[in-house]
């Protein structure tokens, strides 16, 4: 069973693997990262390493327990007086399993025990069927929408059981 776990520095071959096998997948509903991403990407882990060590980014990997395979990323960025915005995206493998469902649920269940957030937004595109479902399930409700550079999006907020 994969285990929801905070990004750390030896995660970064794994990592990498997961970005560079699914790269094309990712690229056909979010914009690429760019080769750059790719060339720089111990840097860039270090940095964001540091980031999350000063609190405003909380990073997290969908690990199979089994085979130390990351499996998907899920993520809380701009954390800030109690809220944050939630990024997510998972391999094309692991796609239809639930596994974004419970990784987005204990994900939200440790902003509000472990981050103290009370509001986590997030948001996708019109055409992303499986994550607006993905974010159904999990208490997420529509706030509005979006223009994601010429695609209809949607916003949404999930809002601490706590709060």
């Amino acid at each position: 069973m994969p285990e929801l776990q905070l990004l750390r520095a030896d995660h970064a071959p794994a990592l990498l693997a997961f970005e560079c096998e699914n790269r094309d997948f990712f690229a056909a509903s979010l914009p690429d990262r760019g080769d750059a991403y790719f060339a720089e990407f111990d840097t860039r882990h270090q940095a964001l390493l540091d980031e999350q060590a000063a609190g405003t980014i909380a990073f997290h990997v969908l690990v199979d327990e089994t085979t130390g395979e990351i499996l998907g990323r899920f993520n809380l960025i701009d954390i800030a007086d109690g809220t944050a915005e939630l990024g997510y995206r998972l391999a094309e493998k692991a796609t239809g399993q639930g596994h974004a469902t419970t990784a987005v649920r204990d994900l939200c269940t440790l902003a509000d025990t472990r981050y103290g957030l009370h509001t986590v937004h997030a948001e996708t595109t019109l055409d992303n069927a499986a994550s607006r479902g993905v974010l159904a399930r999990t208490g997420f409700v529509p706030t509005g929408t979006k223009d994601f550079g010429g695609l209809p999006g949607i916003t949404y907020a999930r809002h601490s059981e706590a709060a």
